[in-house]
């Protein structure tokens, strides 16, 4: 018997992903630009011209009366007091959310001191909370790299996990020639795919479908995580990817051995084989060990 059913691209959970600050904001430009679908997004900063640029669907200036539209100048107490004074409208365009997800890019000023209060907010609302940030380049200067680790410190408390890019670890993934521009843009590619990863297994109809309660059952106050990537094509794509995934670069030398929990994204084209989701499941289950929980989604891309 075959059946078809006409699926929205919207399962029931409602998932929005929240832009703190300039990092944020043009993380969440960078998705938009690569069309994650499922999702709305909102951006929150101090900058207005900053946030005039921003093609969020819902944009909020904070702190209007304490910065008037010029910025935190790097100091995170700043962006802290701006988000206090706009709490409840932050929390107001929060209302009826499932899950969310909180991009900032940590050592500044919005972002550092205003994340971990939206992050408060958002959990103040019921929603299942994530946080997907970057620790800034070593040029950057000591004095943001220790406000990078304050301000990670602080939304460690808030959300229910939290995954950390090292820019740092990026310059591995890209050659000498690479300018600025382009390297922050694939810092932004990398704050994409993390989104994705993990949204697409809910909003995405796929052949495994994965339940929201799924996801937030093995995500609820997880505390910290990793993310790692991989793509292959040719006859051992399964296993080459899995592999990547598991020894990429952004895992910082960290083994994913004892995870408590794990969230696999499998995507493929119509040619993707039952035999190759299991080979690359399979690979990353050892890796994990025999007590991991495992939540799988697989997602047919005939764009891959």
């Amino acid at each position: 018997m075959s059946i078809e059913l006409d699926i929205p691209l919207s399962r029931g959970a409602k998932i929005r992903v929240v832009g703190v600050g300039g990092g944020g904001g043009n993380a969440v430009n960078s998705m938009i630009d690569k069309g994650l679908i499922g999702v709305d997004f909102v951006a929150i900063n101090t900058d207005l011209q900053a946030l005039e640029r921003n093609r969020a669907s819902t944009k909020l200036q904070i702190g209007r009366s304490l910065t008037r539209g010029l910025g935190a100048g790097a100091d995170p107490s700043v962006g802290f007091r701006a988000v206090e004074e706009n709490r409840e409208d932050i929390a107001q365009s929060l209302q009826g959310t499932d899950m969310v997800f909180i991009t900032a890019g940590m050592g500044g000023g919005t972002g550092t001191g205003g994340a971990p209060m939206v992050a408060n907010i958002a959990r103040s609302v019921g929603a299942l909370v994530v946080g997907i940030v970057t620790k800034p380049f070593n040029s950057e200067g000591k004095k943001r790299s220790l406000q990078a680790d304050d301000g990670i410190e602080e939304l460690r408390k808030h959300v229910d996990t939290l995954i950390v890019i090292p820019n740092q670890k990026v310059l591995e993934v890209v050659d000498r020639r690479t300018s600025v521009a382009e390297a922050f843009a694939v810092v932004d590619r990398v704050l994409h795919n993390a989104a994705k990863g993990i949204s697409e297994i809910i909003t995405v109809p796929g052949l495994i479908n994965v339940d929201f309660a799924d996801v937030r059952r093995v995500m609820r106050e997880m505390g910290d995580a990793l993310m790692g990537t991989g793509s292959s094509t040719g006859e051992n794509r399964a296993a080459e990817a899995a592999n990547a995934a598991i020894s990429s670069p952004l895992l910082e030398g960290v083994s994913i051995a004892g995870a408590q929990g794990i969230l696999i994204n499998i995507s493929g084209s119509n040619a993707m084989t039952m035999w190759e989701v299991d080979e690359a499941t399979s690979i990353i289950h050892d890796a994990a060990g025999e007590d991991a929980e495992i939540i799988q989604g697989v997602v047919v891309d005939d764009s891959l």
